[in-house]
């Protein structure tokens, strides 16, 4: 205990010169702070309950005629406060993200060398950014796969959403987008660590194209062209991409 007492009132040691007990205690602390962050993030989504769910549901309202209502429909007693619930838990953790990712660069960047650390930052730039990008298009896309899946059914169908159907293929398709977006990364990753290299990926660039074709139509939940295409463009652009960075990063 002692050994923690000095430990937050002077500097912080070298990660070479730590003790366990030590590196207990910063991974104690900063898992308290994500927590409490994470906590704080939740109470706010549930207060912003509506105005998220208004969000989500605006590409419900965007597949539909004018003067069509597009609320969705709850068959229990209990469902309506289960999705504020989940809606909540998963608003938390998105709002609370930088604060949990910044914890856990503080835990980890004392072990990491001066090169380590000059690449670290612009990944992780780059991770959380073509997440958000990815999870973004799937929300604009979202609309069209809609209207297409209701064209589909046929003029005698109609819809009537539950919350937990809706939003899970929503949020499943923005994560899947997400993902996905963080293709470029991995292959300048590669690139970088000298497994792959611009002149192979030039090679493999007709069979590439192909498997990223067949992996969109897999991935995507909804099955729809729009966002099959809307995946599988932007892997095409971005294999494009990381072939010019690869080059760069040669030189």
């Amino acid at each position: 205990m002692a050994t923690l007492i000095r430990r937050r009132g002077g500097p912080r040691p070298a990660p070479d010169a730590m003790t366990l007990t030590e590196h207990l205690g910063e991974l104690r602390r900063r898992l308290i702070l994500s927590v409490v962050a994470f906590l704080i993030a939740a109470i706010v989504a549930y207060v912003f309950y509506p105005t998220i769910l208004k969000f989500f549901e605006h590409p419900y309202c965007e597949s539909l005629p004018k003067g069509h209502s597009c609320a969705l429909y709850v068959t229990g007693p209990l469902q309506a406060f289960g999705i504020r619930l989940n809606v909540t838990g998963y608003g938390g953790l998105v709002l609370a993200s930088p604060v949990i990712m910044y914890q856990l660069w503080r835990f980890v960047t004392p072990g990491l060398k001066a090169n380590e650390k000059r690449y670290a930052v612009p990944f992780v730039v780059a991770t959380l950014t073509l997440f958000c990008f990815g999870a973004f298009v799937a929300w604009l896309t979202f609309p069209h796969a809609l209207g297409f899946l209701h064209a589909v059914g046929g003029p005698g169908i109609k819809d009537i959403f539950s919350p937990a159907s809706y939003l899970g293929l929503i949020l499943a398709l923005m994560a899947i987008f997400g993902l996905t977006f963080e293709f470029p990364v991995v292959l300048v990753a590669l690139e970088l660590a000298n497994v792959l290299t611009p002149a192979k990926l030039r090679k493999w660039r007709r069979p590439a194209i192909v498997v990223m074709v067949i992996v969109a139509a897999v991935v995507t939940p909804s099955s729809d062209p729009f966002s099959m295409l809307a995946l599988a463009i932007p892997m095409l652009l971005f294999y494009e991409g990381s072939i010019l960075l690869g080059r760069l990063f040669g030189k």
